[in-house]
Parts: structure tokens; C-alpha cells; sequence
């Protein structure tokens, strides 16, 4: 008969033996489900850059033309250090988006800007940001992506420079312009 020692021994092993190949199975779950998810993270991704290459190739078509300022047409503001849209910008564009449908033929810019604060670098990416984030909603409310592109200007062309609150919030925004061939006629 074992000792109390013993048994303890082999109870710790026994326990340490199927630890063991618990991990080792339970890795090789994880293992094929990371696998899983990658595969399907790297199929939705070329699916996302498919999309984003056709959006760049139409907004290719409309970059370099010149474009205006609409006065009906308003502007949207972010909030600092974001691109989401708030349930006012979500009305402004709603309403914006009820002028273009009724002019479907004129081209439109989305101009994404920011205040002074970060790097240059930084703010063209979120100004670039916002200007999607319009485009998008855009979209979603029936304006053809087609007709529109998306330029992000930073912090290059505020609409104030004064270095307080106020008008970093004036700063932070998006414009739609449109084509300046179109202004006569819009």
C-alpha cells in the first residue's frame, strides 16, 4: 500500500499530467480559432481595401476640378479629437442631403478640417477622417458616391485663428462644396 506521501505524489502528478493536456488541447482550440479569425479578418480586410480602392478611383475623377461654397448647403462640427457625427451634424447633413438629391447631377467635395492642436500629419488623417465620416452618411441617405469626393485640408485652412475654444470648435469641421462649373446653375 502507497504512503500518504505517495499517493499525494501521484495525485499531484496525475492532476499536473492532464493539466498539462488540458493547455496543450485547449491551445490547439485557441490555435485554430485565431486561424479561424484571421482568415476571416484577412477576407473582410480585401474586401475593405477592394472597396476603398473603387472609392479612390471614382474620387480620382473629381479631385483636381474646383469647387465652391454653396451657402444653403451647411457645414458640420466634431468634437475635439473625434470624426463621429452628433445627432445635430446627423440633422445639418440630412438636411444638406435633401438639397443634393434635388440637384443630382452637380459633384460635390467633402472638406474635413481640423483646430491647430497636434501634428500635421495627425490632423490631415482625422480631417481625412471626418470628410469619410460625411461621405459615408452621405451614402447612406442616397447621394451616389459617384459624385462626391473627399479631400482633408488639416488644420491648413481654418475658418478663425484664435487660440482659444471657440474657434478651435468653429475649425473642427466639414464642409460641402460644390463644383464651381455647377454654382451659376445650383
Amino acid at each position: 500500500m502507497a504512503t500518504p506521501i505517495k499517493l499525494r505524489i501521484m495525485q499531484f502528478l496525475f492532476l499536473a499530467i492532464i493539466s498539462v493536456f488540458a493547455v496543450a488541447c485547449g491551445k490547439k482550440n485557441v490555435k485554430k480559432a485565431a486561424l479561424a479569425d484571421s482568415a476571416q479578418q484577412a477576407q473582410s480586410d480585401s474586401l475593405a481595401a477592394g472597396a476603398i480602392e473603387n472609392v479612390e478611383e471614382q474620387e480620382g475623377n473629381l479631385r483636381d476640378k474646383s469647387y465652391t461654397v454653396a451657402p444653403e448647403v451647411r457645414k458640420v462640427y466634431f468634437d475635439f479629437d473625434r470624426s463621429e457625427l452628433s445627432a445635430e451634424a446627423r440633422d445639418t447633413l440630412s438636411l444638406n442631403a435633401d438639397i443634393l438629391r434635388k440637384r443630382a447631377s452637380v459633384e460635390i467635395q467633402i472638406a474635413g478640417h481640423c483646430d491647430e492642436r497636434g501634428t500635421t500629419q495627425y490632423n490631415l488623417a482625422l480631417g481625412q477622417s471626418r470628410a469619410n465620416t460625411v461621405r459615408n452618411y452621405y451614402k447612406a441617405l442616397g447621394i451616389k458616391t459617384g459624385r462626391m469626393s473627399t479631400i482633408s485640408y488639416g488644420e491648413e485652412n481654418p475658418a478663425c485663428q484664435e487660440p482659444d475654444k471657440e474657434c478651435w470648435q468653429r475649425n473642427r469641421r466639414a464642409e460641402t462644396l460644390i463644383r464651381r462649373q455647377d454654382a451659376p446653375h445650383y
